[in-house]
Order: C-alpha cells, then structure tokens, then sequence
C-alpha cells in the first residue's frame, strides 16, 4: 500500500467532525485505502467516540491505530494482504452506537473490533455484545471501567481506572496524608465514575471528599476552602481540567491534581492551564520517550506518515492495532470471525516491543502505569 506523500494533519485529517456529531451523520470511513484489485483483505474496525466529551481522547487515538496500520499494510499487511482499517465515528448516544454496532455486524469481512474509544463508549460497546451475543472480538478497547465484568468477547489491555488510582495513590499513604479530594468534571462523571474512586480510596483507608460543578469547573476552583484536601483526584478530560486549575489560580494554598490516563498533558500545557498547579497524569502506557523497541517504532511511524507530536493516547491506539494484528496473526487457518475471536480467547502473553500484555484473573491483559508531572512552570516531567 503507498505511503502518503507528505505527512498528514489531525486535525486537517479530521475537520469537520465536530459538525457531524451535532448532525447524528457517521458514515463508515475505510481509512488504510483501496486493495488491489483481487486481494481484499480482511476489515478491522474501530468505534470512536466524537463527541465533545471524548474528542479530546479518540483523536489522539485514532491517530495511532491509523498509522499502526498504514505501517503494517506498508510492510506486507496480514497474510500478505492489506487490512481494511475501517473506522465508524460516532456521537457518544446510543443510537449512534447501536448503528455502528449494526454497520459492522453487516460487514461479512469484518474479523474483529479493535481499539474502541473513548471508555464510556467501550463499556456501552462491550454490554451490546454480550446482551446481542455477537461473536465478534472485541480487542485493545480503551476500556477503563474498573466496575465492568469482562466477558469471552472483551480483551482490554490498558490498566483499568481502578489501577490507575492506586498506582498514583500508592505513595500516599507513605507520606502520611490521609485526606483526599475528588473533583469530577460533571454529575455524569460522579455517576460513571465514582464507584470505582470510592472502592479505591477505601482501601487505601484514605478519607474522601467529593466536589462536583455546580455552575462550571472555574467557579469550583474558586469556591475551595482551607480545610479542602492539598490533593485533588480530578475525574475528566483535558479540557474540563484546564477549566478547573483556572479557578484555583486565585486560591493561596497550593494544590496538587492528580489526573488520569484521559488527560492531555501536552494538551493541558499548550492551553495555558496549571499555571500555579502541579498537575500529575497517569497513563496506561510507557512514557513516549521511552527506549522500548515498540515506542521507537511508534516514534518513527508516526513522524513518517502524521504531523502530530507524540503522545500517551495516541500511542495506547499504536498499542491497540499492534495487539490486534499480532493475534490475528496467529489464527489457525482460515480468518473468519469464529477463528479469530476464538484466538482472542486463548488471551496467550504477548509482548509488543516491551509492551507486554499478560492476562490475570478478571480477564484483564494490562497492568502497565507510568506517571508524568506538569510542573507550574509548563514543563512535562517523566
């Protein structure tokens, strides 16, 4: 398949998305290009949420499950024949993912989901499923929910929120501190995700304050008192985030945020926010400068085929399409959807250029967390 001849933009790539959310419009995009003549491969699709919730998350994304395949089909594709990376850009309703769902259970040369994103999208995805019994993978979603129970359809490979959690908690008890604020961007937020904060907190025997918008996230920067934990656990995107360390510009007591995987840091900084504030993100990835064999590829890739920095979301869809091919790349004879969901479901160990994936007991293949610190004065630090 021929490379692009000069790198392309994400968001020239993806204009007018926005727009199409508010229109309900999704058509079905094949976005790895046109086989020859004869030799159509297998379809690979993935769900993403573009809504303006989760743009922020499935744009980065997307873009590096795209070039993850552009990458693969440039060096012979699977089986020697090209994927068909097909991509379905929803608006975050039901309905929009009930037709998309439908879309590809249509296609007969769908194989296999992969990389559905953002989380909420991949937990609605995953009950659809199992309630439509679909034999169909569902493979490398950005699936954080910690509550959900994985089933034989579902191979989240990211560390779940709840992990996430406690890897940035971990040193807190160490430390001493014992009090905990967690700010949700919105009710929906507190409602989604507040199951999994609450189990985690009470483990780590660590006392719980809640905040939750009442007018907008600057406002509730502003409004916080004294007595309001010096670390706040922050349950939103990048930039509802920026939004809130606006507010706590004008506090006198230093705070620090301690954000998770869906969070932008480059984003963050390049939006002027966390001025006076330390922001520390998890992520379910290695750090982008990382030395792994798979991050350098990542690296390379990305700067060859898309004019886009390097970052943690972008390379958890790098991660995702790799996954994916790399187990269906081991399916025993014919490639259909029996075959191919059946070797997702042997979950065997592998490792992606340092980035291993190794199953546990709630079906779970992902355990890998690192953390990055926005410093006050605009630096990311590994």
């Amino acid at each position: 398949m021929p490379l692009p001849a000069a790198p392309l933009n994400r968001r020239r790539l993806l204009q007018g998305t926005a727009a199409l959310a508010a229109a309900g419009a999704f058509p079905a995009q094949a976005q790895t290009g046109k086989p020859p003549p004869g030799s159509r491969g297998p379809v690979v699709a993935q769900i993403v949420d573009m809504s303006a919730a989760q743009q922020d998350v499935s744009r980065d994304f997307l873009v590096g499950s795209r070039a993850a395949w552009q990458d693969i089909n440039a060096h012979g594709g699977l089986r020697g024949r090209p994927v068909q990376h097909l991509s379905l850009e929803v608006d975050g309703t039901a309905a929009g993912l009930r037709a998309a769902l439908t879309s590809v259970r249509d296609n007969a040369a769908c194989v296999a989901l992969s990389g559905t994103t953002g989380d909420p999208l991949a937990t609605q995805l995953a009950g659809l499923l199992r309630q439509d019994n679909l034999g169909l993978a569902h493979a490398a979603p950005w699936l954080l929910n910690s509550s959900l129970e994985i089933d034989e359809r579902t191979f989240p490979i990211f560390a779940s929120r709840q992990e996430q959690i406690a890897y940035a908690f971990k040193s807190l008890s160490v430390m001493g501190v014992q009090d905990l604020g967690a700010v949700y961007a919105s009710a929906q937020e507190q409602a989604f995700y507040s199951e999994d904060v609450a189990r985690t907190a009470a483990g780590m025997k660590l006392k719980l304050q809640t905040f939750v918008p009442r007018d907008d996230l600057k406002a509730l920067g502003q409004t916080l008192t004294q007595s309001t934990p010096s670390i706040l656990l922050f349950v939103g995107g990048t930039p509802e985030l920026a939004q809130f360390t606006q507010g706590l510009e004008k506090q006198s007591r230093q705070r620090y945020i301690v954000a998770l995987a869906d969070v932008n840091l480059q984003t963050l900084m390049q939006m002027g926010a966390a001025r006076s504030t330390a922001v520390i993100a998890t992520q379910a990835v290695p750090v982008v400068t990382a030395s792994l064999p798979v991050v350098r590829a990542y690296r390379e890739t990305l700067a060859r085929l898309f004019d886009e920095a390097p970052t943690a979301l972008s390379l958890a869809g790098f991660l995702a399409a790799r996954y994916t091919y790399e187990v269906l790349s081991d399916v025993d004879g014919a490639l259909t959807r029996a075959s191919a969901l059946a070797a997702f479901q042997k979950r065997a160990a592998v490792d992606l250029g340092g980035y291993r994936v190794s199953f546990n007991a709630q079906r779970r293949g992902g355990a890998y967390v690192t953390q990055s610190m926005l410093t006050p004065d605009g630096r990311v630090v590994g």
